[in-house]
């Protein structure tokens, strides 16, 4: 188990905020912290403490008008610290070349990927040719639907046709170096984890995936310990004192480190 932290970007600034809350428009965002610190700040710290794989997220829409701000502080950040952060927020095949240049080891890609809630294999194949397969994450994030969960797109707010399962896993690992997934339905909310998904990713015995999604105590470490066979990667964000919450920077980078 690594620890990977994250720097979620939203009109220019690092936040984190609850998960699904954001609309395509970025008219309504649920803020549970807004740091008077910048991107660059986090980085350094990632990169003093020799914190590799952490992701650098761009919440913005595109089509917003604060994007190009948060894109900036994106790009900053992945300047701080050369490859140590992976970058994900509006990637495709003509933007991430501007992300690798800038530092990220890899880009993170969702909505390319899919077209109209299935897996686009040549939007894919193009992703690949353009980044190279060990420069890719796919972030398969996903929400309970009925007894499923299912991956979701479009910042969260909309559901593929495609179930997040092993199945699902091993057809896409040949076209990329690593899986994120939160756990969308407890990003943010400091509730507990969403265990049947952990218990799913800790049967995996591919590439490295990383979890996160309502982590806010240290047995939530634990437990993603155990059900993931340490082999599940952490993301906490709300519950971490860096941004507002109670769990100790250092003390979770010892706990995994252990």
């Amino acid at each position: 188990m690594e620890f990977r932290p994250c720097i979620d970007i939203h009109d220019g600034h690092v936040k984190q905020i609850v998960g699904g809350a954001l609309n395509e428009h970025d008219s309504h965002v649920k803020e549970n912290f807004v740091s008077e610190d910048d991107a660059v700040y986090y980085a350094q710290l990632y990169r003093e403490h020799s914190l590799y794989g952490g992701h650098v997220i761009i919440l913005n829409s595109s089509k917003s008008l604060m994007y190009e701000m948060s894109r900036r502080q994106a790009l900053s950040a992945l300047k701080a610290f050369p490859g140590g952060l992976h970058a994900g927020g509006g990637v495709n095949p003509e933007n991430a070349a501007e992300y690798l240049d800038a530092g990220a080891s890899h880009v993170i890609v969702t909505s390319y990927v899919f077209k109209e809630g299935e897996i686009d294999a040549a939007a894919l194949d193009r992703m690949v040719s353009a980044v190279g397969r060990e420069h890719l994450v796919l972030d398969l994030s996903a929400r309970k639907l009925g007894e499923k969960y299912m991956i979701v797109t479009d910042r969260w707010q909309r559901y593929t046709s495609v179930e997040l399962s092993l199945k699902t896993l091993k057809e896409l690992e040949s076209s990329c170096d690593e899986f994120l997934i939160h756990a969308v339905d407890v990003e943010g909310k400091r509730l507990g984890i969403e265990a049947e998904v952990v218990g799913m990713l800790g049967a995996w015995d591919g590439c490295p995936v990383t979890y996160a999604g309502g982590i806010h105590s240290y047995d939530d470490i634990y437990l993603i310990d155990s059900l993931g066979y340490g082999k599940v990667n952490i993301t906490i964000g709300s519950a971490l004192d860096l941004f507002g919450g109670q769990m100790e920077f250092k003390k979770v980078i010892e706990y995994c480190n252990n």
